[in-house]
């Protein structure tokens, strides 16, 4: 199916690595027909496990839980529904592999706000499962014309960066990551600082997850699920704009007070912001904090699977937190938005300086 041998590699990565399918699995495999090469390796991977494949390949895809031409026109009382075939599927299936492949990364923003937050709505009955990792799962990208346009490469030149940031020794990345991992694990207290930023909040009690390829592709990352009500000061997303939805939001601004959202400001697309805060109340809190390290990523690409993993920056997620993580923060909304910290930032855990401008001081 495709010439480049990375496929295959890449393909052995997402099975065998970060789902790590298991004979008589059930293994959802979404994306779009653009994406075929992959796909086909993916499934050949999986029948070789001995496990059943399950593809589902989007007409139109985009991030959003239905297909959008469905949702723009759909009485709103079906929207906030998971179909009952639909919640079948979740039910039953093991493990979930999303290879997002768009001929349009704008594909779904023509679906109002509030429509978008029915649909984030009716995936509620399923959200505990993920965020549990009761299914396995894994999403990643595969190099459209797309997704390169808004990286500003040509596609031949986006594969070569995706594969060079997936394509890693995860192993030896686990071993560098838990260093990370250990010193934010003996912390209690978080204070970040940056351009228009000065935010704090605890992880007292909370243990931190290393992702070294086993759910997001890029990995690379260490995250946490801060204590829900400890959330103080501002942060502003400057530097990288926040996507959600096929939005792209410029300038996000958050203030918070006791662990939640009292103030929001966008500079463009402000009142998707704020019908997406609005969702429902877990949504007005943080549910991650993650910091970037993957050393393959040295710039924003426009996607938030690969920006969250720029190497000295941190994001945060507002929305429902990691069970597993001991976040108890329930919310139909997970949206992470990157702030840069390599020019002029700063982390302080119990007061002590742990990173400055992107680079750690231990």
């Amino acid at each position: 199916m495709s010439s480049d041998p990375r496929v295959v590699e890449y393909a052995r990565l997402l099975v065998e690595r970060c789902v790590d399918v298991q004979p008589g699995w059930q293994v959802g495999v979404s994306s779009a027909h653009i994406a075929r090469p992959l796909v086909v390796e993916v499934i050949r991977l999986i029948a070789r496990r001995g496990a059943f494949a399950l593809p589902r390949i989007a007409v139109t895809e985009s991030l959003l839980p239905r297909d959008p031409t469905w949702a723009a026109e759909a009485p709103e009382e079906l929207l906030s529904t998971l179909p009952p075939l639909e919640q079948a599927y979740w039910d039953g299936i093991d493990a979930d592999i999303v290879i997002f492949a768009p001929d349009n990364t704008r594909a779904g923003s023509e679906v109002s706000p509030e429509r978008q937050a029915l649909l984030r709505e009716s995936m509620r009955p399923i959200i505990p499962r993920i965020l549990n990792y009761d299914i396995k799962w894994v999403a990643c990208m595969y190099p459209t014309p797309a997704i390169a346009q808004d990286a500003g490469m040509a596609t031949a030149a986006f594969a070569n960066f995706l594969y060079g940031a997936c394509l890693r020794d995860w192993d030896a990345e686990a071993k560098r990551m838990r260093r990370i991992a250990d010193r934010f694990d003996a912390a209690d207290e978080v204070n970040i600082t940056g351009v228009d930023t000065d935010i704090s909040f605890s992880l007292a009690g909370r243990h931190g997850e290393v992702d070294a390829g086993k759910a997001n592709m890029p990995a690379g990352e260490v995250f946490y699920s801060p204590v829900e009500d400890s959330a103080n000061g501002v942060v502003t997303f400057g530097e990288y704009p926040a996507w959600y939805g096929g939005h792209q939001l410029r300038g996000v601004r958050l203030r918070f007070e006791e662990g939640r959202i009292v103030e929001a400001s966008a500079e463009n697309d402000e009142d998707f912001l704020l019908a997406t805060l609005d969702t429902d109340e877990g949504a007005r809190r943080l549910g991650e904090f993650g910091i970037g390290c993957n050393e393959g990523i040295d710039r924003a690409y426009g996607n938030p699977l690969f920006d969250e993993k720029i190497y000295g920056t941190i994001h945060l997620a507002i929305g429902a937190g990691f069970p597993m993580l001991g976040g108890t923060n329930e919310s139909a909304v997970h949206w992470d938005i990157v702030k840069e910290l390599r020019t002029g930032g700063e982390i302080h855990l119990d007061g002590e300086l742990v990173q400055k401008n992107g680079e750690w001081q231990f």
